[in-house]
């Protein structure tokens, strides 16, 4: 029963601080920026292939690939 119980009570504690930290955010003027992933979903998939196509035909050890699709500067954002 005590594992079940820190499980939840760590759930609580993770949600009061993810909502603290929205509330700071508002305050400061940040805000997150909600349509970034629809936005960047096609543009990622396109280096994932571009990437795997690589892989393929260079190998492993040449293949050069940026498959960096966050960018976390424009994920939060000030008003």
């Amino acid at each position: 029963m005590s594992v079940i119980t820190d499980g939840i009570k760590s759930i609580i504690w993770v949600l009061i601080i993810i909502v603290v930290a929205y509330l700071a955010m508002n305050f400061f003027g940040y805000e997150i920026n909600q349509e970034y992933f629809s936005y960047t979903k096609t543009e990622c998939e396109k280096k994932a292939r571009e990437c795997a196509d690589q892989l393929i035909h260079e190998g492993i050890n040449n293949a050069k690939c940026d498959a960096k699709c966050v960018e976390p500067k424009l994920i939060i954002k000030k008003r």
